[in-house]
């Protein structure tokens, strides 16, 4: 009699090839967004592009918000009313995330609450 059936290893290319595609068609962050695009001069770089057969539309039509380029100004006209386009300027209008604030979030950095204590063991007030 033959032994038992070997298990099934399909799951996991599936997932491999998922994976980078996600990572291939990523886009900028919103931080990267934030402090280098939408600063005056490199927002108005962006607008007026040189032609580069390379790039969809040529690189003429380019959503700042979202870093993509689009083949038409229709379709970039009609990407500004898509939900996308107006999730990502809603996540624009908040603070970008600072490296302070990472390391505050894992304990690194000043600790302003708390108290010292002197020689005695009495906590001491700091007037902040």
């Amino acid at each position: 009699m033959p032994g038992p059936s070997r298990r099934s290893r399909t799951g996991a290319s599936k997932r491999d090839i998922h994976r980078a595609s996600r990572t291939r068609a990523r886009t900028k962050d919103l931080d990267q967004v934030q402090l280098e695009d939408l600063l005056p001069e490199n927002k108005a770089k962006l607008e007026n592009q040189p032609l580069d057969e390379t790039l969809p539309g040529l690189g003429q039509h380019y959503c700042i918000e979202c870093a993509r380029y689009f083949e038409s100004d229709v379709a970039l006209k009609g990407h500004s009313k898509t939900k996308v386009h107006r999730r990502r300027l809603k996540d624009l209008k908040e603070p970008a995330y600072t490296q302070a604030e990472a390391d505050a979030a894992v304990g690194l950095g000043v600790d302003k609450t708390q108290r010292s204590l002197n020689n005695d063991g009495q906590a001491i007030k700091i007037d902040s």
